[in-house]
């Protein structure tokens, strides 16, 4: 059973009224072909070793887990896929973005892959609830879950997200010609320079002569916003039962009192890790993080 190792945890999420289920039967999602890219396992490292799928959060990328995953790659001797989902980094844009079309995506990817009939999932954030939903749709070739500092819980995003998209469009609009330009910008919105770069890696142009802008799909992730603080089951509906390890960021309150038995009824076989992060686990101890997954994989 899981259990928190922090005292006083709070919740950043507001809990949210579940929309009813409609009568009708929705149209099946549609996959789109995910960008990714591959961390090779050092060579001579046990081949037949699951690889580990990773997951981004909101206004994420591959890119932004690059580093990361080449260690990964090297600690735990496996292959690391990093994928850049639905409306982000280099992967296909689409106006429907719910987890269900989210883990349709992943699990497409999966599926069509070799060597990913055993794989562990990684997901942080809203890569986290695209992981959970995978695994509770019945994605065979899960053998284990890793969850970075978020649940099932649904809620409402932080107001700053909003703030984010609003920031961008302004950014879009001035058509500048420096990151420094829109730095500027973002940052009457956002204070913390770390933030503001981790944003700011969406920024793109077509050549040096042009002005930059984002690649991201900025309208269908304002109008995603609902979705992406919703989750698809509801307790009791679904379980997972294979091993899942929750971490979660003792600064962060993303996973909090109130959240920890919602988790607990959708993955019975989990566990909860605490490290001493803000909601961006990996970033701030990548050390730590990278032990928590390489002894998980190991059991």
């Amino acid at each position: 059973m899981l259990r928190s190792t922090t005292s006083r945890p709070h919740s950043l999420l507001v809990r949210a009224n579940r929309p009813q289920r409609r009568a009708y039967a929705l149209p099946a999602p549609e996959p789109v072909p995910l960008s990714f890219e591959r961390q090779a396992a050092p060579a001579g490292s046990n081949g037949s070793a699951p690889p580990v799928v990773v997951l981004h959060g909101l206004f994420g990328s591959k890119q932004n887990w690059r580093s990361l995953a080449k260690g990964m790659a090297k600690r735990l001797e496996r292959d690391i896929l990093t994928l850049d989902l639905r409306n982000h980094g280099h992967s296909p844009h689409r106006r429907e973005c719910s987890y269900e079309d989210l883990a349709c995506d992943v699990k497409a990817f999966i599926e069509q892959q070799q060597k990913l009939s055993d794989c562990v999932v990684v997901g942080h954030s809203m890569g986290g609830k695209v992981a959970m939903a995978l695994a509770l749709g019945g994605c065979d070739p899960i053998s284990k879950l890793v969850v970075v500092d978020i649940s099932p819980a649904i809620g409402k995003l932080s107001p700053e997200f909003e703030a984010y998209i609003g920031a961008m469009k302004e950014i879009d609009a001035a058509k500048v010609h420096s990151r420094k330009e829109a730095d500027e910008i973002l940052e009457r919105t956002e204070p913390d320079l770390g933030v503001r770069q981790f944003l700011l890696t969406n920024l793109d142009r077509a050549t040096p002569a042009d002005p930059y802008h984002f690649r991201i799909p900025i309208d269908f992730l304002q109008n995603a916003i609902g979705e992406i603080g919703a989750f698809p089951y509801t307790p009791g509906e679904r379980v997972y039962d294979k091993p899942s390890l929750f971490l979660k960021g003792s600064k962060s309150k993303y996973i909090n009192s109130r959240n920890i038995p919602v988790i607990n009824q959708f993955f019975p076989n989990s566990r909860l890790e605490t490290l001493d992060a803000g909601h961006w686990v990996h970033a701030e101890r990548p050390k730590e993080f990278v032990e928590f997954v390489h002894d998980f994989c190991k059991e």
